[in-house]
């Protein structure tokens, strides 16, 4: 049974309300969760400093030691790289610079050879094309004082938040929602799992719900593939082998974003229903700015949604 993917005459009020609701946690909770976030940043970065001898010394051995550093490194640099524009430039790999910097390892499978030689060269890189006006003591050929280097370290994390503050954000606002699911269904006496007690997701016990579990599911080509749930659900009322409720939460600051990402959701739930049958549910929690262009193609492929403005739409759902 639909909630509100056949309500259309409630979608353009749904809307309004919901980009209401993010706009005022957005003003309120945004700047303090990006201002922590660079205060974080900002200790991470001196520590990098530290590793290079304050940028002076960023060879392939301290590359290798740390490699989680490269996202500061790019950062350094005038202009500050993307991710692939340092990998082009350095003539590098580019799944090394993502195990760098997504993983904190270095690719397994190069020869040390084959390693240090692309360490070298991306070290190279970034020594070449320091930003002189942040790395001022490099022109001297010191190590910098105290006050520039701390006033480097300042700009660097900054630029390093600025690169990312659409998902410093995005991250903030998501736990946020599943904080906000969290007390709504146990407040209705539901009790959480931790993802390490839950063997199959198609087990959960009746009147529990998991957070951040992976779910197996099917690609068009037969191949398996796991697809990360945000909350799995199972009802109080629930029959023997009535599958789980899967739920993902989403928020977004903008109309353009989430229309190039419609899809998503799309190929998850073809993907599950492969898998699993059109007993399967996938469902979206969501929080932000959502039109009616977006909600129009989920319930063309039979996804539902929650407004997190409207929690207690869930008892619609059968919580």
């Amino acid at each position: 049974m639909a909630v509100n993917r056949d309500k259309v005459d409630r979608w353009k009020s749904d809307v309004a309300a919901s980009v209401d609701f993010y706009n005022e946690w957005f003003l309120r909770f945004a700047p303090k969760t990006f201002r922590d976030t660079r205060v974080a940043t900002t200790h991470k970065v001196e520590q990098a400093l530290k590793w290079t001898e304050n940028l002076t010394n960023i060879g392939p051995d301290v590359l290798k030691q740390h490699p989680g550093i490269v996202a500061m490194l790019r950062m350094t640099t005038c202009p500050p790289l993307a991710r692939d524009r340092l990998a082009g430039l350095a003539g590098v790999s580019r799944s090394l610079v993502t195990n760098m910097e997504g993983k904190g390892r270095i690719s397994v499978r190069m020869s040390e050879t084959e390693l240090m030689g692309q360490l070298s060269q991306i070290a190279k890189l970034i020594d070449q094309m320091s930003d002189m006006d942040i790395v001022v003591w490099k022109n001297r050929g010191d190590k910098g004082c105290v006050e520039e280097v701390t006033r480097a370290a300042y700009i660097i994390a900054d630029r390093l938040c600025a690169a990312e503050a659409d998902p410093i954000v995005r991250n903030a606002q998501e736990q946020r929602q599943l904080f906000a699911l969290k007390k709504w269904l146990e407040g209705r006496g539901y009790r959480e799992l931790q993802s390490s007690q839950v063997h199959d997701w198609r087990d959960l016990p009746n009147g529990t719900f998991c957070f951040r579990l992976n779910v197996k599911a099917l690609r068009d080509d037969g191949k398996n593939v796991n697809i990360p749930i945000d909350a799995v659900i199972q009802r109080f009322h629930a029959k023997d082998h009535e599958l789980p409720a899967l739920i993902e939460a989403k928020s977004a600051g903008d109309f353009a974003n989430t229309n190039k990402r419609r899809k998503e959701e799309a190929v998850k739930v073809q993907q599950l229903r492969r898998a699993y049958g059109e007993g399967v549910t996938f469902d979206l929690l969501l929080c932000g700015y959502f039109d009616a262009s977006y909600l129009g193609y989920e319930a063309a492929e039979g996804i539902d949604w929650v407004w997190e403005h409207r929690m207690d739409d869930l008892k619609a759902f059968g919580f």
